[in-house]
């Protein structure tokens, strides 16, 4: 697979405010990449690099091997970015076909229409009316008009209720088996565990973790082993055990987080702990999440 994108010790200045530092990031041609990091960590401002709708203070940028605001480049493109502007004085199918007749090979309106989930009514809708879930779709389907090979999504199920959400990212599969690169943010720390391959960290401008969201995991975020019992005195014992860090109970359950469950395990039966439903959980996205950028003070925008 080829580079599609290529960041070059990229930094963004707005005035004497560091929004992006120093950061390098490839990426290959068929990956589903989620950015992520918290309010003003300098993941829109580098998506907006990407895009070309700023230029770096410093670095380079390239997507597809060239600038990302030669036509050539932006032919292949779609975003769908968290603010959609509506054109006033148009219906929603009106729309879509004039966003079409800029490409050389859109993709159909049947297409356009059977990915999105766009109703007959709503296309009959005039744009600048429709709801937040609505313009959605619609902005959806502005992405996918000159159907790209390279799609961003910045933040693209926020306000959707878990159904439409759901129903998105089964288009989004759909899309990634085509072969598409896809590059998105999301706050909903799920989504990144469940549809990417790979997930960019950002804090303060820089990149603190990139990888495959298992490795992340594994390497970052603790582990637990829960039970549940009927004894008082299973906490000390389960605390004096090797390799556990602290044990704590919630819900009828007794947590004991450790960096090797496998050990816990073994100690738990070597004991004869009085234990049932005995579950393992290798870690949570949120708990590297929290991990890396609790310590951090935010300092971009």
């Amino acid at each position: 697979m080829g580079e599609i994108v290529k960041l070059e010790n990229i930094t963004k200045m707005f005035g004497k405010t560091t929004a992006v530092k120093d950061v390098s990031i490839t990426i290959e041609e068929g990956s589903t990449v989620a950015i992520l990091g918290p309010n003003g960590a300098g993941k829109t401002t580098t998506i907006s690099m990407m895009l070309g709708l700023m230029e770096p203070s410093d670095g380079n940028v390239k997507v597809f091997g060239d600038d990302p605001k030669e036509l050539r480049v932006r032919n292949k493109i779609g975003a769908m970015l968290q603010e959609v502007s509506i054109v006033d004085k148009l219906k929603v199918r009106e729309v879509i076909e004039l966003f079409r007749s800029y490409y050389a090979a859109p993709l159909s309106m049947e297409e356009l229409i059977t990915l999105t989930g766009l109703k007959e009514d709503e296309l009959k809708q005039w744009a600048n009316k429709l709801s937040g879930g609505q313009k959605r779709k619609l902005g959806f389907a502005l992405a996918l008009a000159g159907n790209p090979d390279l799609l961003f999504f910045d933040e693209p199920t926020v306000g959707l209720d878990i159904t439409a959400r759901r129903n998105f990212w089964d288009k989004v599969t759909s899309l990634k088996s085509q072969g598409k690169t896809i590059i998105f943010t999301t706050h909903y720390l799920q989504e990144a565990d469940d549809f990417s391959e790979r997930i960019i960290l950002f804090n303060n401008g820089e990149v603190i973790a990139d990888g495959e969201p298992e490795e992340i995991k594994r390497n970052i975020a603790t582990r637990s082993v829960s039970l549940q019992t009927d004894s008082n005195e299973v906490i000390p014992l389960l605390q004096s055990f090797d390799g556990v860090i602290r044990c704590y109970e919630k819900e009828d359950r007794i947590y004991v987080v450790t960096n090797d469950t496998d050990a816990v395990l073994s100690q738990i039966f070597q004991h004869r702990v009085d234990a049932r439903n005995i579950l393992v959980e290798q870690g949570r996205l949120e708990e590297v999440f929290e991990h890396l950028t609790s310590d951090q003070k935010e300092e971009v925008v």
